[in-house]
């Protein structure tokens, strides 16, 4: 589900996650299949990528461009759990309810795969997350039993008070993971109390006694916070904890969220400095955005590449409520990706999964690369190449189903900017962009995508500004 400080710049090559050294990729990539996997979670198993998602679907890529469905629905005959109706019986029974949501999957050191899986009501916070294990990653997986409850109405919770929303998790969308000592945790929940994480036992898989819930890190009051997911850098030395804030569907306003931390526990801040422990929803209120949306590194919302004048096409394949990453970093490209779902312009509640690259700026926050991934590397860039027109996308930190169109900037050769929005520009080290817009600097990198509206190989930024608004460009060739 990632390029996710900076001492020297014999380091820059691994803090943005890439191989400075390769060239462009030359070749059109070929999009041929794309798969439907909500709440996409990844695991690289050998040379293959795996994703797991809600509706116990999942499916498996080798180059992160074209993916293969290997399972989808909660049915007997599901090759992950295939008695799921029997084999989740009890749990099923319990939360009245046959949505599976989120899981995550993670190898232990005795090889095996524990699948953490979550089970869920729409109507209210009443879950379960539970464990079954495989000895091969596509399965079969055998229920193990439940780790965690939520939603125990007029009963006691785990840390011995009564089950109260407002405070309270909703055990589902777990993540799983290693931090940089060995040591395992989960991170799990979704609205109602906030997003809690556990440190589990690393020979049993099960949480180690007496944490109750577990720590709170972000959110609370039934809040539009959830999915977390958490990546270590090794580069940064950071943790990076992503959620998703808003709702799922094509007008709920779905966005990607980042904090950082130097404990896996927290606590986590913004690139503001704010501490996310106290970000919650106004008490006394349900669903209440306006009390979060400042919080918070936003990455990605909606947003539409409009074409420019004299661009050879137009484009309709924006992102709408795009959400609930996974990200991955991988030590043999030394490169980082963000993994996700996302609905489109115009296209309703169709989703598909997307990875894009994500690379690290100058300050050490992740970006996203603003078209999803064709096999592009990383190189150093000549100014020349940099100068030009731009489409560019302002996220905002808004949680809404507006979809932010682009406007047209012009990154001219003397270090000024024109256009939409004005300023002044440069070029630093190799590949870092450094943005003066209207007063606000952003710091961010540059880098050669393939851009899936308009067919061709162009230049992009994507940067950051110190209160955690994303900014992206894409070169207009005229």
């Amino acid at each position: 589900m990632l390029t996710l400080a900076l001492v020297v710049s014999a380091l820059c090559f691994f803090q943005l996650g890439t191989v400075a050294k390769a060239s462009d990729a030359a070749e059109q990539p070929l999009f041929l299949n794309n798969v439907s996997v909500h709440d996409p979670s990844v695991i690289k198993v050998d040379d293959l990528y795996y994703v797991f998602g809600s509706h116990l679907a999942a499916a498996k890529s080798r180059d992160l461009i074209n993916w293969d469905l290997i399972a989808d629905g909660v049915r007997d005959g599901n090759t992950l759990i295939p008695n799921v109706l029997t084999e989740m019986g009890e749990e099923l029974a319990w939360v009245d309810a046959d949505t599976f949501w989120a899981p995550d999957v993670i190898q232990m050191p005795d090889g095996r795969f524990y699948m953490y899986y979550c089970i869920g009501r729409l109507d209210a916070p009443r879950a379960v997350t539970g464990l079954a294990v495989a000895d091969a990653i596509e399965g079969p997986y055998k229920n193990q039993g439940v780790i965690v409850r939520s939603g125990m109405w007029n009963q006691r919770s785990p840390d011995g008070r009564i089950y109260d929303a407002t405070i309270h998790p909703n055990a589902v969308d777990p993540h799983v993971f290693f931090d940089a000592d060995g040591k395992l945790w989960m991170v799990y929940g979704s609205y109602s109390g906030g997003i809690f994480i556990y440190e589990l036992d690393l020979e049993t898989g099960w949480p180690k006694p007496d944490q109750g819930y577990g720590k709170k890190l972000i959110g609370g009051n039934h809040s539009r916070i959830e999915g977390p997911y958490i990546l270590y850098s090794p580069h940064t030395e950071y943790y990076y904890l992503f959620v998703t804030f808003g709702g799922l569907a094509a007008n709920g306003g779905y966005n990607i969220r980042v904090m950082r931390s130097k404990r896996p526990d927290g606590p986590y801040f913004d690139a503001a400095g704010n501490p996310m422990e106290s970000v919650a929803g106004k008490a006394g209120t349900l669903f209440d955005d306006r009390s979060i949306e400042p919080y918070g590194v936003k990455l990605i919302g909606n947003h539409l590449f409009l074409p420019a004048d004299g661009s050879s096409r137009r484009s309709n394949r924006g992102y709408v409520s795009p959400g609930h990453n996974s990200a991955y970093y991988d030590p043999e490209r030394d490169m980082y990706f963000l993994f996700f779902h996302t609905r489109f312009v115009q296209r309703g509640e169709y989703h598909e999964v997307r990875v894009h690259q994500m690379l690290l700026n100058e300050e050490g926050w992740p970006v996203i690369a603003p078209f999803r991934y064709a096999g592009e590397t990383i190189r150093p860039y000549e100014t020349d190449e940099l100068v030009g027109e731009y489409k560019m996308i302002i996220h905002g930190k808004t949680i809404t189903n507006r979809v932010n169109s682009s406007q047209l900037i012009t990154l001219q050769s003397d270090g000024n900017v024109a256009g939409a929005l004005e300023g002044e520009w440069s070029h630093k080290g190799d590949y870092y962009a450094r943005l003066t817009l209207d007063g606000t600097m952003y710091n961010g990198v540059f880098l050669r995508q393939w851009d899936t509206d308009e067919e061709q190989w162009t230049m992009t930024f994507s940067a950051l500004s110190s209160d955690g608004v994303a900014i992206w460009g894409s070169q207009v060739s005229r």
